[in-house]
């Protein structure tokens, strides 16, 4: 693998990873975006572009300077239109569980990062989009984004977890509406549903993305990791146990160096300098 420097709007050096043809793989400060990168077919999903996420997932949980990862997709027209048609209208059910269980691990390998992730939506995100960007940590969308699980117009239903996620996220009867229909809504009506945190002019998207990500990034890695955690596996258990798995994460993050330097700069009133490590 080799790199290359180029400078864009939003940061000042970023380094662009260039062994992939699906995706660009960017670090910048910390910070690591990943774009899906087939603009000609609306950044669809097939089975090149997942092998190649799947390993710049592995790349990047492997390293130790990256704090926030970003996804988005090239163009502006759509951060993800779904899977390629073309390869879904060659799948018997064998390859298709086989398709779906590849998406489910890599979602689920996102998902397991103790980094936190941002969804960067740009245009369409339409079943796997839509499936991508929930399963991230928080979405914002630009103005012109559209969400939607239109699989049902295939005669197939949702693979990479929409049924599951959506629901939890914006309750059952209205992911039920959206997956049964399969219809699209607006960015807006997204933000309505609690689905995307904020919409603003596409022009303005990475602009804030990037903002939040580095104010993110600012902030100690253990005790990032610790609040993820917590919250994650808070939600899929009775509130008892999820308090048990907070005071546990609470407790860990007083490992980390990062703690006492929080505390230490608060009382002598000074910004702090977080260098914790996952590592110990």
């Amino acid at each position: 693998m080799f790199t290359i420097i180029l400078g864009l709007t939003y940061s000042t050096i970023t380094e662009v990873k260039m062994a992939y043809e699906n995706i660009i793989y960017e670090v910048n400060e910390g910070i690591a975006t990943i774009t899906f990168n087939r603009p000609k077919a609306l950044n669809a999903l097939n089975g090149a572009l997942l092998g190649e996420l799947s390993q710049a997932l592995d790349e990047i949980a492997a390293d130790e300077d990256i704090r926030v990862l970003v996804l988005t997709g090239a163009g502006d027209k759509s951060f993800v239109a779904g899977a390629d048609i073309t390869e879904l209208a060659t799948f018997n059910s064998l390859s298709a569980k086989a398709f779906a269980e590849k998406g489910h691990r890599i979602i689920h390998k996102l998902q397991q990062l103790p980094i936190v992730v941002i969804a960067a939506v740009n245009g369409f995100a339409l079943g796997g989009g839509t499936e991508f960007a929930i399963a991230c940590d928080f979405i914002y969308a630009s103005d012109n984004a559209k969400f939607g699980q239109p699989e049902i117009n295939l005669g197939v239903i949702p693979g990479f977890g929409g049924t599951q996620r959506l629901p939890r996220l914006i309750g059952t009867n209205m992911a039920k509406e959206l997956i049964f229909t399969g219809k699209m809504i607006s960015a807006a009506e997204a933000h309505q549903l609690g689905l995307a945190n904020r919409v603003v002019p596409q022009e303005q998207l990475m602009e804030e993305v990037m903002k939040t990500a580095g104010q993110i990034a600012s902030r100690g890695k253990v005790s990032l990791r610790e609040a993820k955690q917590a919250i994650n596996r808070g939600m899929d258990v009775d509130l008892a146990t999820g308090c048990s798995v907070e005071i546990d994460a609470f407790a860990i993050s007083f490992a980390s160096p990062d703690a006492k330097e929080g505390t230490t700069a608060f009382v002598e009133k000074r910004k702090a300098e977080f260098k914790g490590s996952l590592k110990g």
